[in-house]
């Protein structure tokens, strides 16, 4: 089965319709953005532990697909340290209260945005690629866990753009463009990964390492915000329907 046109058809929902839908989720209340993010870090897990790494190790050793993992992670360490070292080297801006002031930044952190959201989508197309190629039903489940995480991803990002002088249509056209990332990374993977599909499991650790690093360095974070008991009760229940979800399109898919 030729995987092209599941991998183009996957890039456009995780890349197109997560900026749609994050730009409607932008009259929701603070409280459900919250909510979809423990959603986005279920989803994100149970695509690594219950449809990445599985299907990586049915099809080489344990050892070079650990050391892949443990790679990649220390790689988006660097990345994403490289990334914030160059936003805040130069920046003398004025600052209130640890923030710096609207109309004097710019429009810096709308271009990082840019800059970070073309690389990030690039990157979600070469793993969306990847585990389609490898697996059908693998592909989908990690479509599904990207466009969980893509949405409130997107709606922090167009408060950003918006801080750095944006209009709203300014904003949502912007991340639009950027989402053309998506499909170029599908294609480029889909050319590049077809004729060396024997290096398929250590190409989807590594992926496996890029959506674990962002439920864990990047979304996990934001929800030890809220400390109370209860809210620490909501997150569990909807990281575990995230997970769930990943498992439920896993099932509905192999039978």
């Amino acid at each position: 089965m030729n995987a092209l046109p599941a991998i183009i058809a996957a890039c456009l929902a995780g890349g197109v319709l997560a900026i749609i839908c994050a730009a409607g989720t932008l009259a929701l209340d603070a409280r459900w953005i919250s909510r979809l993010v423990s959603f986005a870090v279920g989803a994100l897990l149970g695509a690594v532990f219950l449809e990445l790494l599985p299907h990586a190790l049915e099809h080489a050793a344990v050892q070079p697909i650990m050391l892949t993992l443990l790679a990649g992670l220390l790689l988006f360490f660097l990345l994403e340290k490289l990334v914030l070292w160059r936003h805040s080297h130069g920046d003398n801006g004025e600052e209130v209260g640890g923030a710096s002031r609207p109309g004097h930044d710019h429009g810096r952190p709308g271009l990082m945005i840019v800059i970070g959201n073309s690389v990030h989508n690039f990157c979600d197309g070469i793993v969306i690629a990847a585990t389609f190629i490898a697996d059908f039903t693998l592909g989908t489940t990690t479509t599904v866990a990207i466009v969980a995480h893509a949405i409130p991803q997107q709606v922090g990002d167009f408060a950003v753009l918006m801080h750095s002088g944006y209009t709203r249509r300014r904003a949502f056209t912007t991340n639009l463009v950027t989402g053309a990332a998506t499909l170029l990374g599908g294609l480029v993977g889909y050319f590049a990964l077809t004729p060396v599909q024997r290096f398929l499991p250590l190409v989807l650790a590594f992926a496996a390492a890029s959506l674990l690093y962002v439920a864990v360095a990047d979304l996990i974070p934001s929800l030890h915000r809220h400390p109370a008991p209860a809210q620490t009760a909501r997150q569990l229940v909807l990281i575990g329907i995230g997970i769930g979800l990943i498992a439920l399109v896993h099932f509905a898919l192999e039978n």
